[in-house]
């Protein structure tokens, strides 16, 4: 997925504070999940990007995203509905 601003992070993820994600962003960063790219320019410009160690999780976060439509195939029967309501009601 590449490099992401806040913002681009922010449009994702619609619900979360700034304040959260910002947390959120910091702590992944400590734990070496993500780096953090600093551009000297005008505005200032912040970058993330999974590191080495962070793409490492890459094959477990696929499967629980795996097991997550599952589930909610399992559950619901169709997962676009589900998801668009809960995108529609937030």
């Amino acid at each position: 997925h590449g490099k992401k601003r806040t913002s681009d992070l922010k449009r994702i993820m619609p619900n979360i504070t700034q304040k959260m994600l910002t947390q959120q962003l910091r702590e992944l960063e400590a734990d070496g999940i993500v780096n953090r790219i600093t551009y000297h320019q005008v505005p200032p410009k912040v970058e993330y990007e999974l590191s080495e160690y962070g793409s490492s999780l890459k094959p477990i976060l696929n499967a629980l995203c795996n097991w997550g439509e599952n589930h909610i195939i399992k559950e619901y029967g169709d997962k676009f509905t589900v998801l668009e309501d809960n995108i529609l009601n937030t």
